[in-house]
């Protein structure tokens, strides 16, 4: 039978092995992931930033180039409404369309990445310029517009930008600090740019072709925000599955960009909506609504496309009746609110109402009267300050009490006949009746005639008086006796 101690010995053995499979295990990991850093390393350093094939691949894959290909075709060829029964999985135009959202979420991470070599190129010559223009596409036409021109005055960016843009770009451009680029450089730039705007345009087409096709893939969506959007938020979510898949939160902000305000108040700035701003609905609400608005068209979009991705719906019926659901609320919110009615009187009683009344009731009423004192009290003198007990208006105000002109020489206060009844239920009380004599009785009297003289409080004491006292606690008084006839 094995100890206690031969047990312990056992299980650090174990341990011990244990721990030598970790070491071993953390090693071929270690080397595993240098291996791997290595790797990524290396494709770091054989990537030139300088080159802008090296950062910009997509216009040169086979998949770009086949999509647009087959979109174009498209555009020229235009729909086929025979095959339009039902959307199979296996349908070319069906994922075509679906291939065109991929590429189109795509171009614009390429865009992303061609602003950002622009920007790098181009920032020696106008610092400012990326804080002042934020979409790269407007950004990229206003770098190749500008191009090496240190006078910005001198270029025509009308059409490009809006006014205040353009007077705030000018304005910038002649204190900034940059300097002409090289040669090269501006080649590399110009080039970028025109990449850009080449991939712009073939988001565009993409677009438009999804454009044309959004009855057929989503006909309920774009009955409630329209074929451009419904083809937008489709691009930019990744296909219909993927918007179907979204909450209404996110589908709101699909599309949404800070909006250059160029030095302008962002308090009416909605930064919170993307593309279904651009519907007719939102645009036709009021401003005060409109985000109300947004949150509705995105709740009922959603719901939307997830009856299109389930081909519940071809006809469209469904998002016509969410429209039309969509305009009833917005317009039961712009309705004024119901006026108040008057509220009517409660009918009045046809019996008396029982008062209490008689002697008692007066007697009552006397006791809480009103005094003449309290009455002047109450009343104000016009253009004559009234006295305070505070002073300067402070405190409790008098009124007219002892001012000249109330109409009397002096308020006597009368006797209260409440104070009266007090004193008698007071005096009632019958204090020190056991007979002794009080220790505060004093033996000096004041008389008007002697001033201060001695008296004898208790001389009086033992006199008898009359009537019962007498008879009945005299000494001399006896019993009497009654003869009875």
């Amino acid at each position: 039978m094995a100890t206690l101690a031969d047990s312990f010995l056992a299980d650090l053995d174990e341990l011990s092995d244990n721990e030598a499979d970790a070491i071993v295990e953390d090693d071929a990991d270690a080397e595993n992931m240098e291996e791997d850093v290595d790797g990524d390393l290396a494709d770091l350093e054989t990537l030139n930033y300088d080159d802008l094939d090296s950062v910009s691949k997509l216009q040169k894959t086979q998949r770009y180039t086949d999509i647009m290909q087959k979109v174009e075709e498209a555009l020229v060829k235009g729909s086929d409404m025979s095959s339009h029964g039902i959307v199979l999985e296996d349908d070319p135009e069906y994922q075509l369309i679906v291939d065109c959202n991929a590429l189109s979420v795509d171009i614009e991470n390429e865009i992303v990445i061609i602003h950002n070599f622009i920007r790098d190129k181009y920032r020696p010559k106008f610092p400012e310029l990326e804080s002042l223009v934020h979409h790269p596409i407007d950004y990229a036409r206003v770098v190749k517009k500008i191009g090496n021109e240190m006078d910005v005055t001198l270029v025509d960016l009308e059409g490009l930008l809006p006014s205040a843009i353009i007077m705030v770009v000018s304005v910038t451009a002649s204190t900034t600090s940059g300097k002409p680029l090289l040669e090269e450089v501006l080649t590399k730039t110009n080039e970028a740019c025109d990449r850009a705007l080449a991939l712009d345009s073939a988001k565009k087409k993409v677009l438009d072709f999804v454009e044309s096709r959004m009855g057929f893939i989503a006909p309920n969506l774009s009955a409630i925000v329209g074929s451009a959007v419904a083809a937008k938020l489709m691009g930019t979510a990744g296909g219909l599955t993927s918007l179907a898949k979204m909450p209404a939160c996110n589908v709101q902000l699909l599309g949404a960009k800070r909006k250059n305000l160029a030095g302008f108040s962002t308090a009416t700035s909605q930064f919170r909506v993307g593309y279904v701003e651009q519907t007719e609905i939102f645009q036709t609400t009021p401003p005060s609504l409109r985000m109300r608005a947004c949150r509705l068209l995105a709740a009922k979009s959603t719901l939307a496309a997830r009856v299109d991705s389930t081909r519940g719906d071809p006809s469209g019926n469904t998002g016509r009746a969410f429209r039309e659901e969509i305009h009833k609320k917005i317009e039961k919110w712009q309705e004024p609110p119901p006026a108040k009615q008057p509220k009517p009187l409660p009918v009045p009683d046809s019996e008396p109402k029982k008062k209490r009344g008689g002697r008692r009731l007066r007697k009552m009423k006397e006791r809480y009267a009103i005094t003449d004192m309290r009455k002047l009290a109450n009343r104000m003198q016009f253009g004559i300050p009234e006295e305070s007990s505070l002073g300067d208006g402070l405190g409790e105000g008098y009124g007219m009490l002892g001012q000249a002109g109330s109409g009397k020489l002096r308020v006597s206060m009368g006797q209260s006949k409440l104070a009266a009844k007090v004193a008698k239920k007071f005096k009632e009380k019958n204090y020190g009746s056991s007979g002794a004599t009080s220790g505060l009785t004093s033996s000096l009297a004041f008389t008007p005639v002697q001033g201060i003289e001695l008296s004898n409080p208790q001389a009086h004491a033992h006199q008898l008086g009359g009537g019962t006292q007498s008879t009945y606690f005299s000494e001399t008084g006896t019993f009497s006796k009654i003869k009875r006839i």
